[in-house]
């Protein structure tokens, strides 16, 4: 027998903020259930039964192609905001707390576009109760280990069938007399990349920011806590707060401290990916994640960061440089990309292309005239636009043939790495946009590799210009507004509406 509780019934609302805190209502009140329920059964006590909570959902019906925009030029262009056609389609939602504002920006378009009511309940879809402990909540930390292998008979926990891409993957297909979905992502997604987040980043979601800097080097990780100190001493900063692994939290100078900023604590040592979040309000600030070596960090780290839906993310890497025009600490700005990563290849079959995108490229290729100060030929000759080639063999060098070397140099491949193929794939892939701009560290095909003196030398006189290339390409992207950045590029025939 079920322990659930009390029923919410459905309700429908013309007005997006009604419509949110209708999900904020259902949200709040199946955690607490939950929460409740996982406390008495730490102290030890017998459940009236199978402990239940479900997720919020939000659906729409529309019997009709056309869009109501005549009236609203302004989402007329949007990539996304409606639905495909006639029909039914229905999405969970979680975390009101964090995703309030996306929420009631999704509510606003599909109301704005088609005219119709949204229809707010509480879903069949069991919230695991792993989901539902509280950013510093480890209550299930005291539980023996008899009693916590029992939890599966008491609670729900993490189904994998509710947790794939099928819907990312454009591989989603709609059981007769089911809706279609709203959103790429189902409830029970998102939370489990949230808790991932907290896991590999070692920071809360709660911290991170629209736009994001990946890196494979921590000498960019150390350049920007250096500018993101800088900026919390400047009482004039754009930015609010600057954020380290552990959670700890800089404020500007002059604002005081937030309620939680005394709950972080520096980790004794660093989490796999560190995530590091220069803050503004709006939360239009530049998180940086240091994503180490290889095609699988770089996908593993991207499958998770999709589901905070943000406006652009851009690999600020090095590469080998493959053509003997090329100098040490030139830059690469990458227009296309060959596939020998592999990680993705059942996700997204070898046959898709990946396009650049131009609002990225427009941006990248400015902020490096920005800090370099450098214009036509000059610029030219420090900044190549070319195809990267990424591999999942740091050792490609040393295969016998010259198989790899002939590949490259068949697809006119500029510049090689290990992660950047994989980054902008997974952006084509959730529907984020992306861009990548390398600097040449060494040249394996023409005898330059890297030696100490070299790489101290070449550390020191490009890693803080590229990152400042990096967050200056941000700012400009800011500057144009989000709604210009998220390319019809990256949307299918039969697209979800949520962005």
């Amino acid at each position: 027998m079920p322990y659930l509780p009390a029923f919410i019934a459905p309700t429908r609302y013309t007005d997006p903020a009604a419509a949110l805190a209708q999900v904020r209502l259902i949200y709040d009140q199946q955690i607490a259930h939950l929460r409740g329920a996982m406390h008495r059964y730490v102290a030890g006590e017998t459940l009236p039964g199978h402990v239940r909570a479900c997720y919020p959902f939000v659906r729409i019906h529309t019997d009709t192609v056309a869009r109501a925009i005549l009236e609203t030029p302004d989402i007329a262009q949007l990539s996304y905001g409606f639905v495909a056609g006639p029909g039914r389609y229905e999405t969970t939602l979680t975390r009101p707390d964090l995703y309030g504002n996306y929420y009631l920006e999704q509510f606003r378009l599909l109301l704005q576009n088609h005219s119709v009511e949204l229809e707010v309940g509480t879903s069949t879809q069991p919230i695991p109760v792993h989901f539902s402990f509280a950013e510093h909540d480890h209550i299930e930390g005291s539980l023996s280990a008899a009693r916590r292998m029992l939890m599966r008979d008491v609670f729900d926990l993490p189904d994998l069938a509710a947790m794939d891409d099928g819907i990312a993957n454009g591989t989603y297909e709609v059981s007769p007399g089911e809706p279609q979905p709203l959103s790429l992502f189902t409830a029970a997604r998102v939370d489990y990349s949230l808790q991932r987040l907290r896991h590999y980043t070692g920071t809360s979601p709660h911290w991170f920011q629209n736009f994001v800097l990946y890196t494979n080097y921590q000498f960019y990780i150390d350049e920007f806590v250096r500018l993101g100190h800088e900026e919390m001493a400047r009482s004039d900063s754009e930015y609010i707060a600057f954020v380290e692994p552990g959670n700890v939290v800089t404020r500007r100078a002059g604002l005081p401290p937030v309620a939680g900023d005394e709950l972080g604590m520096a980790p004794p040592r660093l989490p796999q990916m560190p995530a590091y979040h220069l803050m503004r309000a709006d939360r239009s600030g530049i998180t940086m994640v240091n994503i180490g070596v290889g095609p699988a960090n770089a996908k593993n780290i991207t499958d998770h960061i999709a589901v905070l839906r943000p406006h652009a993310w851009i690999m600020l890497g090095h590469c080998a440089g493959l053509r003997n025009s090329q100098q040490l600490g030139d830059y690469v700005l990458a227009h296309g990309y060959v596939r020998e990563d592999h990680v993705l290849d059942e996700e997204l079959p070898l046959w898709v292309p990946i396009p650049a995108l131009a609002e990225i490229q427009v941006a990248l290729e400015r902020a490096v005239k920005d800090v370099t100060r450098l214009e036509g030929p000059d610029l030219k000759r420090i900044m190549r636009t070319g195809t990267v080639a990424s591999t999942d063999n740091r050792n490609w060098e040393l295969l016998p043939g010259n198989q790899p070397q002939r590949r490259f140099s068949q697809s006119r491949a500029v510049a090689l790495d290990m992660e950047s193929a994989t980054i902008a794939a997974n952006g084509f892939r959730f529907r984020v946009p992306y861009g990548t701009l390398l600097c040449v560290s060494d040249k394996p095909l023409h005898g330059e590799i890297k030696l100490p003196g070299m790489a101290n030398h070449f550390y020191r006189e490009r890693v803080d210009q590229h990152l400042r290339i990096g967050m200056r390409a941000i700012e400009l992207l800011r500057e144009q507004g989000s709604t210009q950045l998220h390319s019809r590029k990256l949307r299918s025939f039969s697209e979800v509406a949520f962005q």
